[in-house]
């Protein structure tokens, strides 16, 4: 490159730098699992659940302090999963999922979108049942995922405080 094209890139650089983006992978890697999604959602519904639990222990200044805290607290760990689980569904959709797989599964597009719209809900709202369809939902998609790819699955108790079923790779 010639020196005066070299001045004017760091120049407008200088002007308007350029923004960091990110990516799961656009090599692609290959690396594709639908876990961290079921985490996720599962994080959803225990906030939820922890949500629905809170009780004001007074009327203090202490007890409300505690009270806002603790909410304030499971509301934006909710939020944040929630978005976690959108992010994850859509790294699968976009970047592994096939026309085959669409061709296999014709109700996956609407699967999707339809999860990534329930974990949008369950940003919005504090609601155990509502996340109790995304956690459904999530684990349909990772059963989806793992017959793609001729895993076999099983469905089992996350053996967590929360409840909730996982799908798990069988390594039977």
């Amino acid at each position: 490159m010639n020196r005066f094209a070299s001045q004017m890139i760091r120049l407008l650089d200088r002007v308007s730098p350029p923004e960091t983006v990110s990516a799961h992978c656009d090599i692609p890697c290959g690396i594709y699992d639908p876990h961290a999604a079921q985490i996720a959602a599962l994080t959803v519904l225990r906030m939820n659940q922890l949500i629905a639990g809170l009780e004001m222990t007074g009327t203090d200044k202490e007890a409300m302090d505690k009270y806002g805290n603790s909410l304030s607290r499971y509301v934006e760990v909710k939020e944040q999963h929630a978005e976690i689980c959108k992010k994850e569904i859509d790294i699968l959709w976009h970047d592994y999922f096939r026309p085959e797989h669409v061709e296999k599964y014709p109700d996956l597009h609407t699967k999707v979108w339809n999860t990534n719209k329930l974990a949008s809900r369950n940003k919005q709202n504090a609601d155990v049942a509502a996340a109790e369809e995304l956690l459904a939902a999530v684990r349909e998609i990772a059963q989806i995922f793992w017959e793609t790819k001729g895993v076999a699955t099983r469905v089992a108790g996350s053996n967590q405080a929360v409840g909730g079923e996982l799908v798990y790779v069988d390594n039977k």
